[in-house]
């Protein structure tokens, strides 16, 4: 199954994924593998949020580049977010609290879809993803204190699964298999494009005929 706009993969989003509360059900990917076993027991919550935005030529996602000022990181990709902190409720919390941060996500006004599955990354990090649909009129405004810049991609081309190159490389001594999807000058990839190909494995791949 392809494509067929946005009201086909909220209803997917809604069905397909874990909702915005209670318990996940959907399995944990990304790189577990990568990360020392001494530390497995000390893997840090944290949540980004998918940001879809409705446009008359078609949805777009929210996308950041971290500025090249951190020290990890710097320069790549991002979703908004962060880690998820004692204070927030849970992570649709987290998610939209630091999507308010870097790029003016009003809270009361995103509607929650659902949570993907999890993604473990290599630095210890258990990210959920957050999909939420946001509204018609958002326009990003990117703190520069966390936010080089903040665009948008069609959500058309992200879940396009031959946008969705594979690539290798070594990493940490080990051979490491990514995802990565260039578009319109920006190289997504890495746990960014790792999260967009899960997303399409549970929306468009998973349990179909």
């Amino acid at each position: 199954m392809s494509w067929q706009g946005l009201d086909d993969v909220v209803a997917r989003a809604r069905t397909r994924l874990d909702p915005p509360q209670g318990m996940q059900s959907l399995a944990e990917g990304g790189d577990l593998d990568f990360v020392p076993a001494e530390k497995t027991r000390f893997i840090r919550p944290a949540a980004v949020l998918v940001g879809i935005v409705p446009k008359p030529d078609g949805p777009t996602v929210v996308l950041t580049t971290r500025p090249h000022t951190m020290r990890a990181h710097a320069g790549q990709v991002a979703f908004p977010g962060g880690k998820v902190d004692p204070g927030d409720a849970d992570d649709v919390a987290a998610a939209l609290r630091e999507a308010e941060e870097e790029v003016g996500v009003e809270p009361a006004r995103a509607d929650i879809l659902a949570r993907g599955s999890p993604y473990i990354t290599g630095t210890a990090f258990r990210i959920v993803p957050v999909i939420a649909l946001l509204p018609e009129d958002f326009v990003p405004r990117p703190d520069p204190t966390e936010v080089d810049e903040a665009f948008e991609t069609p959500l058309s081309f992200l879940m396009d699964p031959a946008n969705h190159l594979s690539r290798s490389g070594v990493w940490q001594g080990m051979q490491r298999h990514y995802y990565e999807m260039p578009h319109n000058g920006y190289r997504i990839w890495g746990v960014t494009a790792g999260i967009i190909r899960s997303l399409y494995v549970q929306l468009y791949a998973a349990g179909e005929d």
